[in-house]
């Protein structure tokens, strides 16, 4: 082990004090500034260009630190715009690093399209790893490590947020979501209309000073007076294992989400929860809608 870390920055030197041209993806504090690596801020502080979402919150999370880089704004709404300027730059030879506004970039914050064109053109793209409020959470839900799914944000709608999760309901692994504090309850209910009352977790202002975890099912923490504010990471345990439904059962769900929402909606999520094929649900569904 001791030979990694030597060359772990050995790679990054031409000569002293001047890094490989490239790509830097780097990872920066999620809450914590001392969560900023070592290897970061040696990275940082010998760019030709850092590039952030938006330059006053890298430059009060820099300033921190000492640093004080050449920044530039890359967000979803200039990425097109800047991709050309970007590749330019790594042609001439440059070293361009991105950071999102916390925790590491492309997850759930704009950089993919251009780690994409970047390796398409050749260029060398590396990944300094660091704080990810995804991981965080997974490690302090309680629930299980071995197998996990990042799903990110989900649809701020209801119904759209249903049929995504329907979407989910049946993968072998911790669920992980990136949620708005004010649509928490909203988004809680329908996981527990979708998934059932499984096992999960709500983490919230992860690595600050009020870092809290609140474990339990669904239900729960749905009647847990939890604060909608901060940012929040909510997390489902994987199903149990399928139990076979028979016909008077999936009637029974069929008939009881009939009623509280739209034929499609109520398919997909009886056929999640049950496991039994959409097909032959919606075949069900059909034929109860016309008794």
């Amino acid at each position: 082990m001791e030979s990694v870390i030597p060359s772990a920055t050995a790679h990054l030197r031409q000569k002293k004090d001047k890094i490989a041209p490239g790509l830097y993806l780097i990872a920066t504090p999620i809450g914590n500034l001392g969560d900023l690596t070592f290897r970061a801020r040696e990275t940082i502080g010998n760019l030709d260009l850092l590039l952030c979402e938006d330059t006053r919150v890298t430059r009060k999370l820099l300033a921190a630190s000492g640093l004080s880089p050449r920044l530039e704004s890359y967000h979803e709404h200039n990425a097109a715009k800047m991709e050309t300027r970007i590749l330019a730059a790594l042609a001439e030879g440059k070293s361009i690093g991105l950071v999102s506004d916390a925790g590491t970039p492309l997850i759930s914050d704009p950089g993919e399209r251009l780690v994409i064109a970047a390796t398409g053109a050749g260029h060398s793209v590396t990944a300094l790893p660091g704080a990810s409020a995804a991981l965080t959470g997974l490690c302090l839900s309680g629930l299980p490590v071995a197998r996990f799914f990042f799903a990110g944000f989900m649809p701020p709608k209801s119904g759209a947020r249903r049929q995504e999760l329907s979407g989910l309901a049946t993968i072998p692994a911790t669920l992980i979501f990136y949620e708005s504090p004010n649509r928490l309850k909203e988004a809680l209910q329908d996981m527990l209309t979708v998934f059932g009352n499984r096992r999960a977790a709500v983490a919230r202002e992860l690595t600050k000073l009020h870092e809290n975890v609140h474990r339990g099912t669904l239900d729960s923490l749905l009647q847990e007076d939890i604060p909608e504010k901060g940012e929040i990471v909510i997390l489902v345990a994987p199903p149990e294992p399928e139990q076979a439904t028979d016909d008077e059962s999936l009637d029974t769900l069929l008939r009881a989400e009939m009623k509280k929402t739209t034929l499609r909606d109520a398919v997909a999520i009886v056929s999640a929860r049950t496991g039994r094929a959409r097909r032959e649900v919606y075949a069900r569904a059909i034929a109860l809608s016309r008794t």
